[in-house]
Formats: C-alpha cells, sequence, structure tokens
C-alpha cells in the first residue's frame, strides 16, 4: 500500500445543529498509539455539549494537529492516521520546535503522503458502524455533510510533491503538535471531588487520585494544571478560601476579560435573538402547595417509588403536560406567515452547568406514565451536571420550565428559548402565613412565572394556562380526577 493511501487525515466532523465549531478539551490518544475503529480519539466541546468523537479507521496515530484548547472550525484536520502501520516505516512527522518556539511545518514528503477524507466520505449521521472498543459506544451523534464552504484540499491522484509543497500562502497547512503523554491507566479517580469530566479522565489516565488533592479552581475543584503537577510529583496548590470564589486572575486595571465561546456564546446570541424578536409578556401566580407536597410524601412512600427521585419539579412538569392538553395553543411556534401548533411536547429544563446554561429537554414528555417521567426527568439532570449532554438532547423542545426555586428564588422573568412560545418559572417552596379556610396558617407557598410570545398567546389564554397549572399544583389529586 503506498503512502498516499496509508495516511489518511480526519477532519473535524459536522457536529450537527447548525454548529460550525469546537473546542478541543483532552485528547484521548497520543502520537505512536495504535488505536481501532470507533475507538474515541478526542473529547469537542461544541456551543452545546462536549462529546467524544471516534476514529473513522484503524490505525496507528501519526500527528495531532492542534492541542487542547484550540478552538477548531468543522472541516479543519485534527489527526492523522496510518491505516497500515505493518507495511513499513514512514518518516515520522517532526515535532520539535524551532528556536523561536513555533513548531516546523510538515515537510513536502510528508504532506504529499497524506490523504484527506474526501466530503462525500464524512461519517454518517448517527454511530459509526457498532459498539467502540471495551464494549463502549460512540456518544458522538449528528455527523452529517458541512453546509459552510469546505476548506482548501490537497487533490487526490497523480499530484505532484513540488505543487503540494508550495500552497497559497492564505491556505498554510496545520501544524502538528504532540499529544501530552498519557501512562498506563490506574485506578479510577474519586468521585466525592469537584471535577469536570475531561479532568477526571485525564486523573485515570496519569493514574492521579483525585481524591488526595486540594484543588486551585472555583469552589475548591480541581483542575488540569493540579492533576499535571501530581502526575510530575508536585502537590497541588492549596487555594486560599478567598481564591475559590472570586475571578483567579485579573490586570493592572484590575479587569478580567473573560472569552465568550462554547455554551455561554450560543445562550447569549439565543436569548439576544429572542428577547428582541417576540414580544414577551410575564405574569405571576402565588400557590399554596401544601396538599401537592403531602402528595409527594404519600407517592416516595409506597414500596414501587422508594428507589425513584421524586421532586416537586415532577409534579409541576405533570401540571405543564395536562395544562398544555387543555390549551395546545401554547405549545407552538411562530413561522413568519403562519403558527405551528404541534401536538407533541419535547419538554425542555433549564439546567446551570459548570459549562454554563442548557437546555435538554424530554422527548414527546406527553406520552409518558408519571414514573416515566421521573425516570426521565432524573436520567437528563444526572446527564447535565456530567456535562454528556449530546447536541440532539438540546434540540427540538417545545416547552421550558426552569427552575430558580433550587437557588433560593422566588421566581422570574425567563426568556423564551428561540422557536416555543412559553416558559414557566418554578419559585421556591417556603412556609408562609397564607388564608386556608378562613384562617391564618402557616402553609407552603411557591411563585410563579410564566413568559410567552403575545404574537400568539394573548392575555387570556396565558392566564388560563397558568391558572390550570396552579389549581394542579393547589390539589393535583383532584386536578387528575377532574381532567383525565
Amino acid at each position: 500500500m503506498s503512502g498516499m493511501s496509508r495516511i489518511k487525515t480526519f477532519n473535524l466532523p459536522d457536529l450537527g445543529e447548525g454548529l460550525t465549531e469546537g473546542e478541543i478539551l483532552a485528547w484521548l490518544v497520543k502520537v505512536g498509539d495504535t488505536i481501532e475503529l470507533n475507538q474515541p480519539i478526542v473529547e469537542v466541546e461544541t456551543a452545546k455539549a462536549a462529546v467524544e468523537i471516534p476514529a473513522k479507521w484503524a490505525g496507528q496515530v501519526q500527528a495531532i494537529h492542534h492541542p487542547e484548547g484550540t478552538t477548531v472550525e468543522v472541516g479543519t484536520p485534527i489527526i492523522a492516521i496510518d491505516t497500515d502501520p505493518g507495511a513499513g516505516p514512514l518518516e515520522a512527522p517532526s515535532t520539535t520546535a524551532t528556536p523561536s518556539g513555533d513548531l516546523p511545518a510538515p515537510s513536502a514528503a510528508s504532506l504529499a503522503a497524506v490523504e484527506v477524507a474526501p466530503a462525500e466520505g464524512m461519517i454518517e449521521p448517527g454511530l459509526i458502524g457498532g459498539a467502540a472498543p471495551g464494549g463502549r459506544t460512540a456518544v458522538l451523534v449528528g455527523y452529517g455533510p458541512r453546509t459552510t464552504a469546505a476548506k482548501r484540499r490537497p487533490r487526490k491522484g497523480g499530484v505532484p510533491a513540488q505543487a503540494v509543497a508550495a500552497p497559497a500562502p492564505a491556505a498554510p497547512a496545520p501544524q502538528p503538535v504532540a499529544a501530552p503523554v498519557q501512562p498506563g491507566r490506574a485506578a479510577t479517580a474519586a468521585v466525592g471531588v469537584l471535577a469536570k469530566p475531561p479532568v477526571r479522565k485525564l486523573a485515570k489516565d496519569l493514574g492521579v487520585d483525585l481524591g488526595t488533592l486540594t484543588g486551585s479552581g472555583p469552589l475548591g475543584s480541581i483542575t488540569r494544571e493540579d492533576v499535571q503537577q501530581a502526575a510530575n510529583g508536585a502537590s497541588a496548590v492549596v487555594a486560599e478560601p478567598i481564591a475559590a470564589t472570586t475571578a483567579p486572575s485579573f490586570g493592572a486595571d484590575r479587569e478580567q476579560r473573560i472569552p465568550v465561546k462554547g455554551v455561554r456564546k450560543l445562550t447569549a446570541e439565543n436569548m439576544s435573538r429572542s428577547a428582541f424578536t417576540a414580544p414577551h409578556v410575564t405574569e405571576f401566580l402565588s400557590v399554596d402547595v401544601t396538599r401537592a407536597m403531602k402528595a409527594l410524601d404519600r407517592l416516595r412512600g409506597r414500596r414501587e417509588w422508594r428507589d425513584v427521585r421524586v421532586s416537586p419539579l415532577l409534579l409541576v412538569a405533570k401540571a405543564v403536560l395536562l395544562a398544555v392538553q387543555r390549551h395546545p395553543m401554547v405549545n407552538s411556534t411562530w413561522a413568519g406567515d403562519e403558527i405551528v401548533v404541534k401536538k407533541y411536547v419535547n419538554l425542555g429544563i433549564a439546567a446551570a452547568t459548570e459549562r454554563g446554561l442548557i437546555v435538554p429537554n424530554v422527548k414527546d414528555a406527553g406520552r409518558l406514565s408519571l414514573r416515566e417521567l421521573a425516570d426521565a426527568l432524573t436520567d437528563l439532570v444526572q446527564t447535565a451536571k456530567s456535562g454528556r449532554t449530546s447536541p440532539a438532547a438540546m434540540s427540538g423542545g417545545t416547552l421550558t420550565i426552569t427552575n430558580v426555586g433550587v437557588f433560593g428564588v422566588d421566581t422570574g422573568t425567563p426568556i423564551l428559548p428561540p422557536g416555543e412560545s412559553a416558559i414557566l418559572a418554578f419559585g421556591a417552596v417556603r412556609e408562609m402565613p397564607w388564608v386556608h379556610k378562613g384562617k391564618v396558617k402557616v402553609r407552603q407557598v411557591t411563585t410563579l412565572g410564566l413568559s410567552f410570545d403575545h404574537r400568539i398567546i394573548d392575555g387570556e389564554l396565558g392566564s388560563k394556562f397558568l391558572r390550570d397549572i396552579g389549581d394542579f399544583l393547589t390539589d393535583p389529586e383532584a386536578a387528575l380526577l377532574a381532567w383525565t
């Protein structure tokens, strides 16, 4: 097999949902590693999720073109793989820095030996080919052809080496760099410490026990630097209490500049577009939820529910789904010259994560039983906290709940996710004086805030929808008997 056909360059694939770039969080392989088909090779953070990208070919890693922390556009070469390493040696890519500190560009011979995957050969939508090594399944979804202009690629078949050796100045070849050395795997990192998934992966690969470290990151979390220092024989930096809750660095002007990227960038764009496109109206309703809280306690006491996470959010979600059945226009989208009313409800749950605000949704939530809805909400929250929510899980939402009560806040005026016509803010449940049966008593009370698109939902419809949610939370058992 010729060198040209042996060496294949893997481009950052189209991750779906209109995403055009991703940040390389962690390389899961290094130069010289032998890899298998579908083996996860790199973890990439997009504006919506952190995903592991599996290998398209089996072989040996010849070059890694971008270090961790680099933001790469879709279609950019990220790794070169020798698909037939047993056929003999190749000219190894140089990773030695020049005196100026820059990495040298690949030689003409090595460039001529590289075959870039054509656009039509990119990975098909969905998972690739089955399970990855070790029984793992590649988690990346949404592969597909790139919709933006393709980058300049070397021609295949009969192109003289001289032509490849003299590329146009505007399209310099990617410069390979050596990936961090990752020794053999050790014991699994401790789970009782604050650390992002990529940091836990690094600790596992370097054989570092996270439980023995004192983190220097926000809220005492373990950072990559802490793990690397521990691996090199140095103890992790012990942060002062103030350093754990404040910004780590400021300039001489006592100002810090934080790059806007990833989830925060996408959230800012979506919120700005929604706030200045859809005319928002917000209504509020205080509700006595004492009976609902007692109903939850009885539910938790049932044998078949003892292993299920039962929270007030579950009843709020059920109330929203039943209210949508009574007022279907609330579950719709403004489409310019028409309103699209949806018979299915993809119920979004706003989640605050280390990477920023995300809104994954439970698909077709209206078809689920209460037990199935509880399991779906638990899985959604756990996946979001672990940073493994996929782009597909955050697309297609039709109506959203934001549980601001977990932060001790009474309610808010939430901004609509783009394409949705209503979002409900669920506030904290507090013991408050309340007139009940003609007497002032201490009752459990919450405040709901409903924002809606006034182009679709007028005041009457929004008020009735919010009132029905309140009625269910006031007496869920009576509402179920009356409405179902």
